[in-house]
């Protein structure tokens, strides 16, 4: 099979080259050149801009296009014009962030979706031209409308995955990689909320491995791409993240109304955790039906698989700041205000 990759050298990116060179496919990759990746399977590269060079595409044929990153409809509807004559399916790589109501469990891939303004949508435009595209608020939109121009292209043509929190070696945003580097150093560790609330994230490569399989299928519609709800708990990943290690780290658990009244940051601060009491809108977040990609042969590894290979790819090959997690400074200043009143911990 012949695909090409929007994209293909940042994370998933990456593991989708990896995984389609694996199973004896043929990998074009279309980006700007901005992330290279020596360590990658020599694969065929094409230089250019998906806003300004798609004509840089014209006159070849794919089996199939994976988009990674596409952002703004605009450009994905013209990457999809200009690709519908060359390729046979448009795989567009969403977000399950593209749904209007997370409140309650169970969401589905025919729930509603985000809707912006046209106002909004100026506003998201107006953002990539500042060279600073951090769309806040306007992500999920934004992506369920590159979704609609994908379908308005190519109808019955398009396969859309919604992930949720994808996670693994060679993710940027660290916003996984924090506990297994964390705990890893040992100590006294904070952890957030109550112990035995559920989460559900997606690890890299099992997310790519099933998508090329999906595209050697020809298969297209909407599929949600996560582990099952109601399966993992955060005590569960930060046990293993332990085990794993075999460091002396211990865990603090701190509640919810103590971590907010000292200005730690869901998500972000602490990873994976999203304080439902204060944004009831979220309770449903973490319990995004994934069945129809069960039923399509998403398989889920070992958690103390994404773990290893998280630490392993941390140890020996991330070298920056992490950009997600608690600052340790931060971390031992609310420790302390948690011994001086330990009925805010759980």
């Amino acid at each position: 099979m012949k695909l090409l990759i929007i994209g293909g050298t940042r994370f998933l990116g990456r593991h989708l080259v990896t995984s389609a060179v694996a199973r004896g496919h043929q990998v074009t990759l279309f980006n700007r050149g901005t992330h290279p990746a020596e360590d990658l399977p020599s694969v065929e590269a094409i230089q250019g801009d998906r806003h300004t060079d798609l004509a840089r595409l014209h006159g070849r044929r794919w089996d199939a296009v994976i988009d990674t990153c596409g952002m703004l409809p605009r450009s994905v509807r013209a990457s999809a014009e200009a690709l519908s004559h060359s390729v046979e399916r448009y795989i567009f790589i969403s977000t399950q962030n593209v749904y209007a109501d997370v409140s309650t469990p169970g969401v589905t891939e025919t729930a509603p979706l985000t809707t912006l303004t046209d106002a909004q949508l100026d506003e998201a435009y107006a953002i990539d031209r500042s060279g600073e595209p951090s769309y806040g608020k306007l992500y999920g939109g934004l992506k369920a409308l590159c979704e609609q121009a994908a379908e308005e292209v190519m109808p019955n043509g398009v396969l859309i995955i919604r992930p949720g929190l994808i996670v693994g070696p060679y993710d940027y945003t660290d916003r996984f990689t924090y506990w297994p580097a964390r705990i890893a150093r040992g100590g006294e560790v904070l952890a957030p909320g109550n112990p035995d609330q559920f989460v559900q994230f997606i690890d890299v490569r099992e997310l790519a491995e099933w998508t090329i399989r999906m595209a050697e299928r020809n298969e297209t519609g909407v599929y949600n791409a996560n582990r099952l709800p109601e399966t993992l708990t955060m005590k569960e990943v930060l046990d293993e993240c332990q085990a794993v290690s075999q460091s002396n780290a211990s865990f603090t658990w701190a509640s919810e109304e103590f971590l907010l009244q000292n200005e730690v940051t869901a998500w972000t601060e602490m990873p994976l955790w999203l304080p439902y009491e204060a944004a009831p809108h979220l309770k449903g977040f973490m319990f995004v039906n994934c069945d129809k990609a069960i039923r399509a042969g998403l398989a889920i590894r070992p958690l103390k698989d994404t773990i290893s290979a998280t630490l392993a790819w941390y140890q020996t090959t991330h070298t920056e700041k992490l950009k997600a997690g608690l600052d340790p400074d931060k971390e031992q200043a609310v420790l302390r205000k948690l011994r001086e009143d330990p009925g805010t911990s759980r």
